[in-house]
This record gives structure tokens, sequence and C-alpha cells, in this order.
């Protein structure tokens, strides 16, 4: 058991990777990957305008979606670069 520090806001949402080696936490406009057996940050995703509500990894663990209003973004889960941003949902991703 590890306490995952780095959040300033009270963190939205988690998930474990498939494999349970990651995690993944949203606050704010920001997504942090953690690694689940030591707790050190992995890398943290930061977007000004985008307020994450929620997010996942994709089952082989390459990918993180993160959803927000009314949008969804891919990132590389290994280096935290953006892959592509999907839009037009009707209503708030308010869960994946």
């Amino acid at each position: 058991v590890c306490t995952l520090a780095g959040h300033v806001e009270d963190v939205d949402s988690v998930a474990f990777s498939s494999d349970g080696k990651r995690v993944i936490s949203e606050c704010l406009n920001i997504v942090k990957i953690w690694n689940a057996d030591t707790g050190a940050e992995v890398c943290s995703l930061l977007d000004d305008d985008f307020m994450v509500l929620a997010g996942a990894f994709s089952l082989d663990g390459k990918r993180v979606v993160a959803g927000a209003g009314r949008r969804l973004k891919i990132y590389n889960a290994e280096t935290g670069a953006e892959m592509r941003s999907l839009e037009g949902h009707a209503g708030m991703v308010t869960a994946i």
C-alpha cells in the first residue's frame, strides 16, 4: 500500500491499467500516471483547456483516454504525448 501524492486538489477519479502495474488519477486539468508498485509518478499530462472528469487505460496499456466536457483526448501512456482529440459528444463526458 502506498500514497500517490502529487495533486494539489481533490482527485476526481482513478483507474488501474489492465495488468495492475500503473494507475491514472485525474484532478482538474491534470492526469497523472503512476507506478502502482512504487508510487512513483511516471508522467503528468497537463492541458490548461481541458478539465478532466474521467480517464482509463486502453486494454493493452499503451494509451490513456481522458474525458472532459464534450471531448475525449487520447495520450501515449509512456510519453504523455497527445495522440488524438475527439469532439462532438452530445452531452458531458463523465465516465469512460
